[in-house]
C-alpha cells in the first residue's frame, strides 16, 4: 500500500480501493460478525443509552442534554479505542460538540500510522524504508522506466525527496538513470535486475503482515470498509484542489 510523503515525512496515508460497489449497492457499514445488533446498544439511536456504556460512568443523559442522541459511535463488543477517550474529553471540555468528524479521521489517521508500522517490518529487514520501497514497487509495477516527475506523482512525493532516493538506491545498484533516447535533458529511471529481485522478494512478506493486521475483521466487514474507503477516497481525490 502506497505512502504519502513529502521530503522524508510522511503527511498521511492514502487509502485505496475499487469503486463504492460493483453494482451501485451502497455498501452497509461495517458491524461485528458476532451476531444482530441490539437495540438497547449505545448509539444505535434504537432505544435508550445504558449507563454502563465502555468508558463512560456518568449514566444516562438528560433529554435535551448537549451531545443527546449523539454520543460518540463504538462498538462495545469490541472496548474502546484511543480516539474513543479522545473523543470523550473533548466533549467534556465542549459538551457541545460535533465530533463526528474527528471521531473517523482521527481513526483513519490512527490506523494508518500503526499499519504503516507493522508493514515496515519486512522492509526494514531489507534494508529499505517505505519510501525508497514505494519508489522501487512504483517502478516494478509500473513495467516502464520513469521520470523523476513521474516518481513523484506515483509516490506522492516532492522533486526533491525523490532526488535523494533515487541516488540513494542508485548507490546500491537498484535503480539506473538514463538520458532519454530523444532528449538527453530528460532523465528516467530504470529499475535494475537486482531492484525488480529485492521488491518481489519483499512482496509477499508485506502482504502477509497486511493480511495478519486485518484478520481481527470478518471477510464481509474488510470488504464493507473497502468499498467506504474507496467512496471517501474518490471525493477527497475530486476535491483535492480545494484543500491547497
Amino acid at each position: 500500500m502506497t505512502t504519502a510523503y513529502e521530503d522524508d515525512d510522511p503527511s498521511g496515508a492514502p487509502l485505496s480501493g475499487g469503486r463504492r460497489a460493483a453494482a451501485g449497492r451502497e455498501p452497509a457499514v461495517p458491524r461485528p460478525a458476532a451476531g444482530p445488533r441490539p437495540a438497547d446498544i449505545p448509539g444505535s439511536g434504537d432505544g435508550p443509552e445504558p449507563a454502563d456504556v465502555p468508558g463512560g460512568n456518568d449514566g444516562p443523559r438528560p433529554a435535551g442534554a448537549p451531545g443527546n442522541g449523539d454520543e460518540p459511535t463504538q462498538d462495545p463488543s469490541r472496548g474502546d479505542d484511543r480516539v474513543m477517550a479522545v473523543v470523550r474529553q473533548w466533549r467534556a471540555v465542549h459538551p457541545g460538540l460535533a465530533t463526528a468528524p474527528m471521531e473517523l479521521i482521527g481513526r483513519l489517521n490512527r490506523c494508518a500510522a500503526l499499519l504503516q508500522q507493522a508493514e515496515d517490518v519486512p522492509l526494514r529487514l531489507a534494508g529499505l524504508s517505505r519510501a525508497e520501497f514505494d519508489l522501487l514497487g512504483a517502478l516494478r509495477r509500473t513495467g516502464r522506466p520513469l521520470t523523476p516527475g513521474d516518481l513523484a506523482r506515483e509516490t506522492f512525493s516532492s522533486g526533491a525527496a525523490v532526488t535523494k532516493r533515487t541516488r540513494q538506491l542508485a548507490g546500491r545498484g537498484l535503480v539506473e538513470r538514463h538520458g532519454d533516447s530523444r532528449d538527453r535533458r530528460v532523465i528516467r529511471i530504470h529499475l535494475t535486475d537486482a531492484g525488480r529481485d529485492l521488491v518481489d522478494g519483499v512482496l509477499p512478506g508485506q502482504l502477509a503482515y497486511e493480511a495478519a493486521a486485518l484478520s481481527g475483521l470478518a471477510p464481509a466487514e474488510q470488504a464493507d470498509l473497502t468499498a467506504l474507503l474507496s467512496a471517501l477516497l474518490i471525493q477527497l481525490e475530486g476535491r483535492l484542489g480545494g484543500f491547497r
